[in-house]
């Protein structure tokens, strides 16, 4: 990354640091020393670089359960980023793994980073708790201030809500969590930027709208820097690094897409990613790319007729009865013979060349 950008503004770092192995292939020291090690390499490569770090569900021993209080890895992994947090920060994220401080100090635009494990719906720790850490209650607090100070807020967590586009009806959040989240999105929506998140190792978006159905904010999703079963490394720069070559001559990162080229849109706002999601919806040649995009180009197949069902109810409903009702709407399984999925891919492949 520092051969294509020696010196970036900010860097965001969506966690999950861990292999992910069998609990007792880990512990508490070796999950500790391998964030040190990456914090490390981080501050190594980009030391005069501010970096806002949120915790993924595997940056914790055993993975997943992510406690609501106090306790021994929230505290040393506030002392491994030590340098990159604020006073005020180090004091909510020994408590419950989030906090908030202004973008680059700067008037007009913070970042709020959230530890959205605590509503993975694996976390055992948290399953009969309203609001656990009282981080909901925070985030709504911070983001009203937000407002009041007219300031801009990027929000970064690593388990996002809604739906897994590769597996269909599998989500993340428990059901309360997750409609409690949108209700605070729709709520602020006048003040959020953006949001970064992680976990599901592919490249992808989630939209949000308001109550009147218009678009107010949108959720990109990075693929992560190691590969995972149907993937290839990436950065939310859309540049990936080719395992095969790396491994036998060198690592080399190559762009893969600039999403305004690649979609035609101006920028990354929710009505220009609305855009996207229209395009992707309707026209099977932008729904082919982002496909295999997806993947950051792993998975090249065809994306049939229930692959678009799966990705497109992902991207446009994070709500649970919406997601269900779009997946009604958009179709159900395909049928098709095989041979006749070989020729309609074929003829794909060929329009969207032309």
């Amino acid at each position: 990354m520092r051969e294509i950008l020696p010196d970036p503004d900010f860097i965001i770092w969506t966690g999950d640091d861990t292999p992910h192995v069998p609990d007792e292939q880990l512990g508490v020291e070796p999950v500790l020393r391998i964030i040190s090690n990456l914090t490390h390499i981080i501050k190594s490569t980009f030391p005069n670089t501010k970096v806002y770090s949120a915790m993924g569900n595997h940056d914790y021993h055993p993975k997943n359960q992510m406690p609501p209080e106090k306790n021994n890895i929230y505290e040393q992994t506030t002392n491994l980023w030590h340098d990159w947090l604020h006073a005020v920060s180090k004091e909510t994220f020994k408590i419950g793994g989030y906090y908030t401080e202004k973008l680059l100090n700067q008037t007009g635009f913070r970042v709020v980073v959230l530890n959205t494990n605590l509503y993975y719906d694996q976390n055992k720790l948290t399953e009969n708790i309203k609001d656990p850490a009282d981080q909901l209650s925070w985030a709504d607090k911070v983001l009203q201030d937000a407002a009041k100070n007219n300031e801009k807020v990027y929000i970064i967590g690593h388990v996002p809500p809604g739906f897994f586009e590769k597996k269909r009806d599998k989500a993340w959040f428990r059901k309360e969590f997750n409609k409690r989240y949108i209700d605070l999105i729709q709520k602020h929506s006048a003040v959020i930027q953006g949001q970064f998140f992680g976990h599901h190792h592919t490249d992808s978006f989630r939209m949000f709208y308001s109550s009147k159905g218009s678009p107010i904010s949108a959720m990109f999703l990075t693929p992560g820097v190691t590969p995972w079963i149907t993937t290839l490394p990436g950065d939310i720069l859309a540049y990936y690094l080719n395992l095969t070559y790396a491994n036998k001559v060198h690592e080399r990162w190559k762009k893969e897409y600039r999403l305004t080229e690649a979609f035609r849109v101006p920028d990354a706002s929710p009505a220009s990613m609305h855009r996207v999601m229209e395009r992707i919806t309707s026209d099977k040649c932008y729904l082919q790319k982002y496909f295999e995009f997806n993947s950051v180009n792993y998975d090249l197949t065809e994306c049939h007729a229930d692959c678009r069902v799966d990705h497109v109810c992902a991207m446009r409903e994070v709500d649970f009865e919406a997601y269900e009702k779009c997946v009604v709407k958009e179709g159900g399984s395909s049928t098709a013979p095989v041979l006749f999925t070989l020729l309609l891919s074929l003829m794909l492949s060929l329009l969207c060349l032309s």
